[in-house]
Order: C-alpha cells, then sequence, then structure tokens
C-alpha cells in the first residue's frame, strides 16, 4: 500500500505531462499602489484549480496588507507588512471569483510585481475563462410602515354670536357710551366664517325673514352639514341671502384680531383692524384669519338715539378623524454584481 501511494506523485506528474496540463497566467503586472489607498483585482477559478500567487515591492520596502478572498467575503489568505511573497499556493474547492486586495496606508506609493497563475485540475478546464464580468442587480425589499389616513370628514355650522346689542349716545362727559365690542373665538378647524350686522327694526325683521325664508329653500333640504342655514351658507359657499334695508340709522364696525387694537378702540385711540364698514345692514363671507380669538367694535355715530344692532357670526367647522393602518414600502437598491461567463 505505500508503495502506491509513493507513486500516485509521479503517475499524476506524468498525466499532467501527457495531457499538457500547464500552469495558466491569470494576470502579471507591475502596478503602483498610491499612498494612502489601496488596489483590488477580481478574478474567477474553477473547481479543483490551485491558485499560485507570487509578490515583490521592488524597493524592497513594506506593503501593510494583501488579503486573498473567496466572494462574497470569505478570506483564504491574509499577510500585513509585506516586502515579497514567492508560490504561495491556495486550492480553489469550488468554481468561483477571488478578490486580491493590496493596502497602503503609507504616505508614499508603493510599486509592486504581481503574478497570479492557477494550475487546472484537468484538461477539462485548461482554458477556463478568469475574467470577471460585472451586471447591475437590483434588490426589492418591503420595509413595514404604518400610514395615517383620512377616515372621514365631518362638516358643522357652528353659531359664535346670535344677539342684539344696544349701544348709546356719546356725551360730554364719556365719550365710550356710544362703543361697544363683540368678543369671540374661531374654533378649531375653522375653514370659513359669514357675520351679519343690522341696525334698528328693519336690520333685525331682514335677519329672520333670510332665516326663515332659507328654511324652505332646496338648499337647505338637501344639506347635511348640522346647523346648515342662512349664515351657513353664507360662511360655505358665500351665497347672500339677507336683503339691503332703507332708513336712517347706521352703524359703524370694525373686526380686530387682537386684545391690544380692542382696547385702543374703547379708549377712542388709533388701531388696527382687517375690515371695516358703515352700513345699516350687511353680511359677507369671511375667509381670513380663521383661527385665534377676534373682536367687533360697534360704534354709534348718531348724538341723539341709541340704536339696536343685530349681530349674528358663523363658523364653518371641518373635522378630520384619522387612522393608522398598516402598509409596505417598497425599496429598491441597486448593485453591482460580479460573475462569470463559463
Amino acid at each position: 500500500m505505500k508503495r502506491y501511494l509513493i507513486l500516485l506523485p509521479a503517475i499524476l506528474c506524468w498525466v499532467n505531462g501527457v495531457f499538457g496540463i500547464q500552469p495558466v497566467v491569470v494576470a502579471e503586472s507591475t502596478l503602483k499602489v498610491n499612498k494612502n489607498s489601496e488596489e483590488v483585482f477580481y478574478y474567477g477559478f474553477a473547481a479543483g484549480d490551485e491558485l499560485v500567487f507570487s509578490f515583490k515591492e521592488i524597493h524592497g520596502w513594506l506593503l501593510n496588507g494583501i488579503e486573498i478572498s473567496e466572494l462574497p467575503a470569505s478570506v483564504k489568505f491574509m499577510d500585513y507588512r509585506v516586502k515579497k511573497i514567492t508560490n504561495k499556493k491556495i486550492l480553489i474547492p469550488r468554481t468561483g471569483i477571488y478578490k486580491f486586495r493590496l493596502v497602503n496606508p503609507a504616505g508614499t506609493a508603493r510599486i509592486c510585481n504581481m503574478t497570479i497563475q492557477r494550475i487546472p485540475a484537468g484538461i477539462v478546464t485548461q482554458d477556463f475563462n478568469s475574467s470577471v464580468y460585472w451586471h447591475t442587480v437590483q434588490d426589492t425589499t418591503f420595509i413595514p410602515t404604518q400610514e395615517k389616513y383620512l377616515m372621514k370628514r365631518d362638516t358643522v355650522a357652528q353659531t359664535l354670536v346670535e344677539r342684539v346689542t344696544k349701544i348709546g349716545t356719546s356725551n360730554v362727559f364719556d365719550n365710550k357710551l356710544n362703543k361697544d365690542v363683540i368678543d369671540f373665538s374661531l374654533p378649531a378647524g375653522t375653514v370659513s366664517w359669514s357675520y351679519y350686522i343690522g341696525v334698528g327694526t328693519e336690520g333685525q325683521k331682514a335677519f329672520v325673514k333670510a332665516k326663515r325664508g332659507f328654511f324652505n329653500t332646496a338648499a337647505s333640504v338637501a344639506s347635511h352639514i348640522p346647523g346648515y342655514g342662512t349664515m351657513a351658507a353664507l360662511a360655505l359657499y358665500g351665497f347672500n341671502a339677507f336683503s339691503m334695508i332703507q332708513g336712517e340709522d347706521n352703524v359703524k364696525f370694525w373686526f380686530m384680531n387682537d386684545e391690544t387694537s380692542a382696547f385702543m378702540f374703547k379708549s377712542g385711540k388709533k388701531f388696527r383692524d382687517f375690515k371695516q364698514g358703515d352700513v345699516l345692514n350687511d353680511a359677507a363671507q369671511m375667509k381670513m384669519p380663521v383661527s385665534g380669538k377676534l373682536h367687533l367694535g360697534l360704534l354709534n355715530d348718531n348724538l341723539i338715539e341709541p340704536i339696536l344692532v343685530t349681530v349674528s357670526l358663523t363658523a364653518i367647522v371641518v373635522t378630520e378623524h384619522n387612522s393608522v393602518r398598516n402598509n409596505k414600502i417598497m425599496k429598491i437598491v441597486s448593485r453591482e454584481e460580479a460573475y462569470l461567463k463559463n
């Protein structure tokens, strides 16, 4: 038995010689590894090959690291602070791609001679193509996530103010008697609002008439909005159902959006407003502002008679009801993948 084992290498060498199996040069080059950088090469090998690697730094300087690994990440050989490697052999267990990595973190470049050979396992793989090719591969993954969505949207008409207020006349002792300020706040979710201001009995009659008449219209019957009526139609669509009145009494008004302006108005000093008028009666849709506390200043410029002022304010409030549902986001990542053409 021992005799056969001794003869086996000789027989293999004879077979290789007969069939012409010779080492194949995969790569042979002189290359420069720049300072603070690395050089990477990829070559393919057939199953049963014997990889033979030789390396020399021509100036005799040290190269910090040499690494040979089988893709995707199986290290087969690694060495540090290398000047020379002669015929380092690695048996290839399966056909695959091998990565050769030369690392130079030094402050000067390295000039290297590198030779890579393969000794085929047999004549079948003698002409194996060691070239490595690349193509783009797209990896698709699905990332679980929670998505917020709108379940429903509720729209309601909310009456903010509806009252009749009496405004006196000014006198020599106190000029504040002919003024009044009505404070109101717009609810969260207000998208628009409306106002009606009417002076005296005629102003009140015009308000009541429009309000009653609107309930008999098709628009009122068809609407599913809670609180929908004359003021809501004005706030939501700008539809003005109020008739203009005739009379001798008027009222001056100012809408203000800060406490300071309201205080200055009461004090008879200069103030800021965002809408004003001098009317017998008036109604309008308001789209700005739609939040915060507001103030309506009223002034009677009649020095003899006090006046009664009908004031109505309505806001259209939209409340969104949201929920969360589970979802998946598709993520596509492109990468370059090496392959062989054998």
